[in-house]
């Protein structure tokens, strides 16, 4: 008769021999690979700390950088927005030193040369903080980004589809327009 120990169902030879080389690497009977194998435990876990540590680091750190850019961005934000006002201040000054005069002695051509001054200094404290005026001439070609048409105006000397007149002039800050010049364009 034949090997008469019962397998469990469906177990083949290759899994004898698999179960037989299983059980000569015994960890009880084999002191020195037991000890490596402990001491390549512990190396793997230093080194799995260490990666850990480095990723806690890397997070903490992102999350410092997060904050700090916020907190210059809304300093920035600040010094930005002062630099305005202490250009605006100015203005407001010479509006007051105006309003301060006496209207029964003020002449119109007195108060015409005073609001003439408070517009030079307004236009100063636009220039001061980067802004440009958008001011094309009579015969200019037409910037469809910096200028708006609002009519077509024939006049002499002026080229087809360059500015004829302007109504208003626009503004930029740097390269971005905050407002186009309103202009009339030659049909």
């Amino acid at each position: 008769m034949a090997d008469e120990t019962k397998k469990p169902h469906g177990e083949s030879p290759e899994d004898d021999a698999l179960n037989r080389e299983a059980e000569s690497y015994s960890i009880e009977g084999d002191q020195p690979n037991a000890a490596n194998a402990t001491s390549e435990l512990a190396r793997l876990q230093g080194e799995a700390n260490e990666w850990r540590d480095k990723y806690l680091r890397s997070i903490a750190d992102f999350q410092n950088y997060q904050r700090r850019a916020l907190q210059n961005e809304a300093d920035a934000k600040k010094a930005g927005i002062s630099s305005v006002v202490q250009n605006v201040v100015n203005v407001m000054d010479h509006f007051d030193l105006a309003l301060a005069q006496d209207s029964s002695k003020a002449t119109a051509e007195q108060i015409i040369a005073g609001v003439k001054v408070i517009r030079e200094e307004l236009l100063k404290a636009l220039t001061n903080t980067g802004v440009r005026i958008i001011a094309p001439k009579p015969n200019d070609e037409f910037q469809p980004g910096q200028h708006e048409a609002i009519m077509q105006q024939a006049m002499d000397g002026v080229a087809k589809g360059n500015v004829a007149m302007v109504f208003q002039p626009g503004y930029a800050l740097g390269e971005r327009i905050i407002r186009p010049a309103k202009v009339g364009v030659a049909p």
